[in-house]
C-alpha cells in the first residue's frame, strides 16, 4: 500500500495518508488526546494542562468534521490498540484502506 507519512499538506498532519483514495488515518496517543481508558491530566499545573488537553479534543473534532463534510475516509486508533494487538490494529488499517480503494 503506497501512502504517505505525516503530511503537512492536509489538515491536521495525518499520521498516514492516501489522497488517491481519500483516506487519513490518525493514530492519537493517549496522553495527547485524553483517551477515556488511559488518559490523564497531571496533578501539577492542573490549569495549564486541563485546557491544553481540551483544546486538543476540540481540535480532534475540527479535523474529523472537516474530513467528514468532504467525503474523506478518517479513522482514528489509540496508540494503546497497537501495543495491545499490533497486527490486529494492522489489519484494521489495511482493512479500512481497501474498503476505501473498493469505494472509488
Amino acid at each position: 500500500i503506497r501512502y504517505r507519512r505525516n503530511n503537512s499538506q492536509l489538515l491536521g498532519k495525518p499520521d498516514i495518508s492516501i489522497q488517491k483514495y481519500r483516506v487519513v488515518i490518525f493514530i492519537d496517543s493517549c496522553f495527547w488526546h485524553c483517551c477515556p481508558i488511559h488518559g490523564n491530566i497531571p496533578k501539577s499545573n492542573v490549569d495549564y494542562w486541563e485546557k491544553k488537553l481540551i483544546r486538543n479534543i476540540e481540535r480532534d473534532l475540527e479535523v474529523n468534521t472537516f474530513y467528514t463534510e468532504r467525503g474523506w475516509n478518517l479513522l482514528r486508533i489509540w496508540e494503546h490498540d497497537l501495543d495491545e494487538d499490533f497486527d490486529a490494529t494492522i489489519n484494521k488499517i489495511i482493512y479500512f484502506i481497501q474498503k476505501a480503494k473498493k469505494a472509488e
